[in-house]
Order: C-alpha cells, then structure tokens, then sequence
C-alpha cells in the first residue's frame, strides 16, 4: 500500500499527535492533511511531529474561497492562501488542494450574490494572482471540482474542464486538478477526458457516493459502501500517466462517530480490494 494516503478528514476525531501514532500503529506512511488540524499551534511543531513519526504529507487542505463582494476580502483570502503556500513548505508537501468557493455572500450578512460567471472569474484571476508565488516556492495549486450541489456554497468550479481551463492558463507543474471520485464519479466526459490529461493531474482522492445520500456535505462513504465504481476512475489516472498518492478522504458522521483504528483498518482493507489492484 505504498501509495495510500489517508486524510486526515477521514477520522476527524483523532488529534495531529493521534493521527500519527494511529498511522505508525497501522503502518501507513501517507498522510493528506487539512490545515484545522493545527490551527492555533506553530506549523513548524506540526511539521516536526509528523516527520518525527516517519510520515510524508501528501498534500495540503485548503486554500481557496476566492469569490468575495469587496477588494479588501479579495485581499484578506490572498494573504491566507499566501500563508497556506508557506505552510505547504513547511510540512514539505508540494501540493495545496483548492476548493475554490461558492458565490459571495456580502461581509455584512444577506443573500449570496447570482453572478456565476463572474464568481468563476474571480477564481481565475486569484489563481492567477497566486502561481508565481506557489511556483516560487515549490508548491503546486491543485484546482478541485466539487459536484454541482455545492456551487452556491462552496465551488463555483463543478466540472472537470472547468477546472482544466483555469489550470491551462499556467504551467502544468504550478496548476493542476485534483480529481476526487466523489465529484465526478457521475461525469462521463470527465472520465474520458483523463488519458488526456495526465500532466494536470496533482491529487487523486477516492470515497463513495452513498444510496441514499444522508448528507451532500457529511454523506461521503468508505469505498464499497456507495455506487462507484473506481476502477474505470482508477485505471484512467493510472494510464494518463499519474504516479502520485491516492488519497482517501471521508466526510461522514457517522464514520467519525467511529473509534478511529477501525475506521483506518476498514479503510485499509477496502483500499486493497478495490483502489489497489488497478495502480
């Protein structure tokens, strides 16, 4: 299982210190991260508790949340992701997972904005305004679609060639995709347009589409628990040429309710029935 990572989403009950002495339990020697999990504390501790526990980080979460209604959030959300680049080197991953946003909502409270198109400019433009910065220090911006239930909210990017068009206007090695099952599994064009796209691919992350959906947000399932079926998805990031982590990522009640070593042992065996054979 040299190529699995677990983020750290999936058993979000555990602590950065318990994350790695779960990990070490368990063998696993990946680890994606989200940045809440050492929020308030010094990322270099972070770093150093990590690489203290033989662990590599395989990509950071998240940056992002680009649309805004006024120049100074615009200017406030540069800074974090600026901070986030920084912490990426930190933690010695070359790779800042960006969920990119939904419409803005005014800072006084209200209504979110109706300009789609214009939402979607600003994630450009942002993205734009942070390349030279990530490419400066080594870091690749991984641009996610999310599925379209979530584009008021959370992304306005829904679809795979979305994501490749803001990517495009960059460097293969400074803006990629990062491209989760859970997205995308229902896109077809998506699924065909990955032996095309190998170079852009900077994250592969994998859970299940759960039937009946309890939640958009919490609902996501522990692989062969839902309707996906990864290896088409998997054979294609193998065949477009990517190399890199896959990364099991989880948001789910119910899982997190769940003592965390059984969830990763869960995790693990389902990994080496269903993502594995087809790397």
């Amino acid at each position: 299982m040299e190529r699995f990572s677990l983020n750290s989403k999936t058993i979000d009950s555990w602590t950065l210190p318990q994350l790695v002495a779960g990990c070490q339990a368990a063998r696993v020697r990946n680890v994606a991260l989200w940045r809440e999990l050492y929020e308030g504390a010094d990322v270099a501790d972070a770093a150093a508790l990590v690489r203290a526990g033989g662990l590599t980080v395989t990509s950071l979460c998240r940056g992002g949340f680009f649309p805004t209604e006024s120049a100074d959030e615009r200017a406030a959300r540069h800074a974090d992701n600026l901070a986030a680049i920084d912490e990426c080197v930190a933690l010695g991953t070359g790779v800042l997972v960006l969920v990119c946003g939904g419409l803005p909502r005014p800072a006084q409270g209200g209504p979110r904005g109706r300009d789609l198109p214009g939402s979607r400019q600003q994630v450009a433009d942002a993205v734009g305004a942070l390349a030279p910065s990530a490419a400066a220090r080594g870091v690749r911006l991984a641009v996610e679609p999310l599925h379209p239930v979530f584009c008021a909210d959370r992304s306005v990017i829904s679809t795979l060639d979305q994501a490749l068009t803001i990517a495009a206007e960059h460097a293969a090695d400074v803006v990629g995709v990062c491209v989760d099952t859970y997205h995308l599994w229902w896109d077809d064009a998506a699924l065909d347009r990955l032996s095309t796209i190998g170079e852009r691919i900077a994250a592969y992350q994998v859970c299940d589409w759960l039937d009946p959906l309890p939640d958009p947000l919490l609902g996501r399932g522990i692989p062969g628990d839902g309707v996906i079926d990864f290896s088409p998805w998997t054979r294609a990031v193998v065949s477009a040429g990517y190399t890199g982590p896959v990364e099991v990522e989880i948001f789910n009640q119910a899982v997190w309710d769940s003592p965390g070593d059984e969830v990763l042992g869960t995790v693990l065996e389902r990994f080496g029935e269903l993502i594995e054979p087809d790397l």
